[in-house]
């Protein structure tokens, strides 16, 4: 089966990943700059997330599967890829494994260890939609609010919504399979395992997913990395200071 994705601009391949309960088009605002300076930017839904199929496996050795898939079907070579937070975890892993793929590697606001699971409120949030008498965004988000309280982030998921037919409002996401496997999400990349490319690890000033104490492991790791901190910025780094971000990633990649 072969992953979704919406394909930017003409040049040379750019392959984005999505963090978990994300889509490849959270990044379309980016991938059309990116496209303008002369790549091909492949927003790539993951399984179980976006436009992409449904299936109750779900790990990252399987999701660098698919994405080796998707690059052999489309016949991507020397790729440039960017991955977000959990995307970030896919791409690591392909890289390592796939080191004559990937020219360069970038990594969005997560590192290679461990992480506990930290999404419980927001996947009993999104379980308690009743899609039977939800009538609206409005009120799902109404709903969503008693779970999570952070109004970005309600707005980040509820593009998950999507109109199954007139008047029925449906999910775009596996949520059962991903409730069952978050534990999956928090995996540390083997320790065996390393990417001598060049590599580029962003991180948010007001986020705690990279710490000093990852900076040694990326190092270990992605030998040939450097880290940077994009400033006003949390977790969600690209969206929150897009223009910094964006500089980064060119600077790099130039």
């Amino acid at each position: 089966m072969l992953l979704h994705s919406n394909i930017i601009g003409e040049g040379k391949p750019f392959v984005i990943l999505h963090g978990f309960l994300g889509m490849g088009d959270n990044w379309k605002t980016l991938a059309k700059q990116f496209s303008e300076e002369g790549y091909q930017i492949h927003l790539v839904d993951q399984r179980n997330h976006g436009r992409s199929f449904h299936n109750e496996n779900f790990d990252y050795d399987i999701l660098a599967e698919d994405l080796k898939n998707y690059c052999n079907y489309h016949s991507l070579e020397n790729i440039i890829l960017l991955g977000h937070s959990m995307g970030g975890k896919t791409a690591m892993l392909f890289a390592a494994k796939y080191p004559d793929i990937v020219k360069k590697l970038i990594v969005a606001d997560i590192s290679p260890r461990f992480y506990p699971i930290h999404h419980d409120a927001i996947l009993e949030g999104l379980a308690s939609l009743d899609f039977e008498t939800l009538e609206s965004r409005t009120e799902a988000d109404k709903q969503l609010s008693k779970y999570v309280s952070e109004f970005g982030v309600r707005q980040f998921l509820l593009k998950n919504l999507y109109w199954v037919e007139k008047g029925q409002l449906g999910l775009r996401i596996n949520l059962e399979v991903l409730t069952a496997n978050v534990s999956e999400v928090g995996e540390a990349l083997p320790i065996h395992l390393k990417f001598e490319g060049d590599a580029l690890f962003l991180r948010g000033d007001k986020s705690e997913y990279i710490g000093a104490n990852d900076e040694r492991l990326i190092k270990m790791q992605f030998p040939n990395a450097s880290i940077k901190t994009v400033t006003k910025a949390g977790h969600w780094l690209h969206a929150e200071n897009p223009k910094e971000f964006y500089q980064y990633v060119m600077d790099f990649i130039s």
